[in-house]
């Protein structure tokens, strides 16, 4: 499948995105360019997310993929993953954002879900040209990309110190509405989602909240 390169400027580039603080001059994109500049929701929480974060996040991609909703998140392990794999259940599309350039897909065991992402006429893009490798300074920054396209983001499930917060913080900045589903006082995969809620972030608890 081509890379195709999309230019800040250009008509196809997504217009949500081209309104923050600091897009990306150019975007590499694998699969459905044209679903960048539809409707979407982002769906993001910590790689080591609990059973009830993985109910969670399936579901909500699911009940979204059926509504035609696209979905944003980063095809990481865990919450992201999860949220892929819903909207795949639903036969519906879903955006991946990645850390680096597209002749790879990090971490390798989600090679196969990339595949299943593009079949359901999804895609996979990266402001990262092929052969850059996924440097650790290069997420926080995917991050900006993953709320940046969407209307709204959830944070599922998030450690007080989590890549997802980073997400949430981007979206606020970016002027755009914040979900966090409530998690157990007692589970530190719940303390950056309820942290979030007590500063004011829209609680979650079904995806009618977000439609």
């Amino acid at each position: 499948m081509k890379i195709q390169e999309i230019n800040l400027g250009e008509i196809r580039y997504p217009y949500l995105l081209s309104q923050i603080h600091n897009p990306p001059k150019k975007i590499y994109v694998l699969g459905n360019k044209e679903i960048l500049r539809e409707k979407s929701i982002a769906i993001v929480g910590c790689r080591e997310c609990t059973e009830y974060g993985k109910k969670v996040s399936m579901e909500l991609a699911y009940n979204l993929g059926i509504q035609n909703i696209i979905t944003v998140s980063g095809l990481a392990k865990g919450i992201d993953a999860y949220c892929h794999i819903g909207t795949i259940k639903a036969k519906a599309r879903t955006i991946a954002v990645v850390a680096h350039g597209l002749d790879m897909i990090y971490p390798k065991e989600n090679k196969e879900l990339a595949k299943e992402i593009l079949e359901c006429g999804g895609a996979i893009i990266s402001e990262y040209k092929i052969g850059e490798k996924p440097e650790k300074w290069h997420f926080p920054a995917r991050n900006r990309i993953i709320s940046g396209l969407s209307e709204k983001t959830v944070v599922v499930e998030a450690k007080i110190k989590s890549g997802s917060l980073i997400t949430a913080n981007y979206a606020l900045e970016q002027g755009r509405e914040v979900y966090a589903v409530p998690g157990s006082i007692y589970k530190k995969e719940a303390e950056g989602t309820n942290d979030l809620i007590k500063q004011g972030a829209s609680v979650l608890t079904s995806y009618n909240d977000l439609i």
